[in-house]
């Protein structure tokens, strides 16, 4: 929500099962606030029939079980999809979004934080000097520690 608002973006509507009372009001107090999928969803598909509400981008930020479910809905509401990483499990349910990408004509971005790190820099830079007939085969494995909240 924060990164929205500092790229001078408009949070028009947010759904979350937890009320995170005081975080929307502080950066969005104009935006809508659901926590029923229900409600969120004829929100967004009333906002999608009017050309002054339309919604360009939803931003995917639910537990990654949910991403394929959560990003279909919104490819299919007309909206193109800003989604963290993993994007979904399988190769299967990604070749299942890119096929929905070519059906309705709208984008899935995926966000890969993990660019920025340390690591994965210094990867890169260690790759790129690699000669380019070279090939090179990486099992990554990252793991980030989580408080008791994460598994509720």
């Amino acid at each position: 929500m924060r990164a929205i608002k500092a790229l001078g973006h408009q949070l028009v509507v947010a759904y979350d099962v937890n009320d995170s009372v005081g975080i929307i009001d502080s950066i969005s107090p104009d935006a809508y606030f659901f926590c029923e999928f229900e409600q969120f969803l004829e929100f967004a598909s009333n906002s999608q029939s009017n050309p002054d509400s339309k919604i360009d981008y939803m931003v995917v930020c639910s537990p990654n079980h949910l991403h394929r479910a959560h990003i279909s809905m919104a490819l299919r509401l007309g909206c193109d999809v800003i989604c963290e990483k993993p994007l979904v499990p399988t190769g299967k349910d990604l070749s299942y979004l890119a096929d929905l990408e070519a059906e309705t004509g709208h984008r899935v971005w995926n966000i890969l934080q993990l660019r920025h790190h340390e690591a994965i820099i210094n990867l890169r830079k260690k790759i790129v000097k690699m000669p380019r007939d070279d090939r090179c085969e990486l099992d990554s494995t990252y793991i980030t520690s989580r408080g008791r909240w994460y598994m509720e």
